[in-house]
């Protein structure tokens, strides 16, 4: 199956915070059980500046990719993946457009299987406002 294609805007400055349910052809949830999740921004596609980095690896601010989804409460087995930028965390990028993929891996074999199951062009609103934060 090949990777759906989302395109958004972030708003710099603001929280991101919005989920991705990952589904079979036939619209059932696939189970994320045993995986782990990465997104990177960068200018293009072929790139080596990566604007931000979001992984299953929350940072400190919870800046991330939550495998419980966007509210951190749904089971694995929902195939929600949460996507979550903190205010701090946006207000640092500095970018005009921005491309992105969302893959998923599995944790539990010696070589994990990658599927990338989202990808697009996400656009930068610039902050006029600092330091809410």
């Amino acid at each position: 199956m090949s990777a759906g294609r989302y395109s958004f805007i972030i708003e710099q400055g603001s929280t991101i915070n919005f989920e991705i349910v990952y589904k079979d052809s036939e619209s059932n949830p696939i189970n994320l059980t045993g995986y782990q999740a990465r997104m990177q921004l960068r200018p293009s596609a072929d790139s080596p500046t990566v604007y931000i980095t979001l992984s299953s690896s929350l940072a400190t601010d919870g800046t991330g990719l939550n495998m419980s989804g966007s509210d951190g409460l749904k089971p694995p087995t929902s195939g929600a993946i949460g996507v979550y930028i903190s205010a701090y965390s946006s207000s640092q990028l500095n970018f005009d457009t921005a491309y992105y993929d969302l893959e998923i891996a599995t944790t539990t074999e010696t070589y994990p299987t990658v599927t990338r199951i989202l990808e697009g062009r996400i656009q930068l609103s610039k902050e006029i406002t600092e330091g809410l934060y």
